[in-house]
């Protein structure tokens, strides 16, 4: 009987041992070199993204730098993106969107991001924004050339915050402690 035991625990260390090594192979192809990017949620990867810009740049005066309110930022971003209530109604030469919540923490952050946006981004790309608060959250009208009308409705509310790539820069500056946002525009 001690023989079956003695030869069973040797045969579970060559098990443990093989599964250590078998994991310990496995987590090599994990590294960032296998090509994977996703750190398994979007605010944390923007913020990853953001820390390490701030890492590699040697000029960053880390006396500045606040990534805590870059956060509050993307938590405003991601209310407005899976909270908000979105209507759109056309307008001459565009749309206005009605955005709004019963939520008093996604109306805050829909006053914030709609009006900062429209300060941000009026004119850019051939495009009018001008934005008001309203007591549910706030207006967003959007109007162009005479063409531009299917456009403005193709790509609604969410497409139009999306338009010009200029989130990346935006949390940059946020995050290195330069004019973090244009807040209050009516």
């Amino acid at each position: 009987m001690s023989s079956h035991i003695s030869v069973l625990a040797v045969l579970l260390g060559l098990s443990t041992s093989a599964m250590a090594q078998d994991h310990y192979s496995h987590m090599q192809h994990m590294e960032p070199k296998s090509g994977v990017s996703e750190p398994g949620q979007s605010a944390f990867g923007a913020i990853q993204e953001i820390v390490d810009a701030l890492q590699a740049d040697p000029k960053t005066d880390w006396r500045l730098v606040d990534i805590d309110a870059l956060r509050a930022h993307l938590v405003d971003m991601d209310n407005v993106t899976l909270w908000a209530n979105v209507t759109t109604h056309p307008i001459d030469g565009g749309a206005e969107f009605r955005v709004a919540s019963s939520d008093p923490s996604v109306r805050a952050s829909i006053q914030a991001m709609v009006t900062a946006h429209a300060a941000t981004m009026n004119g850019s790309g051939g495009l009018e924004q001008v934005a008001s608060r309203t007591p549910g959250g706030a207006i967003l009208r959007v109007t162009g050339e005479a063409g531009d009308k299917d456009r403005i409705f193709g790509l609604g509310f969410f497409g139009i915050l999306s338009l010009g790539a200029h989130h990346q820069a935006h949390h940059l500056a946020m995050a290195r402690g330069e004019a973090p946002h244009f807040h209050g525009i009516d």
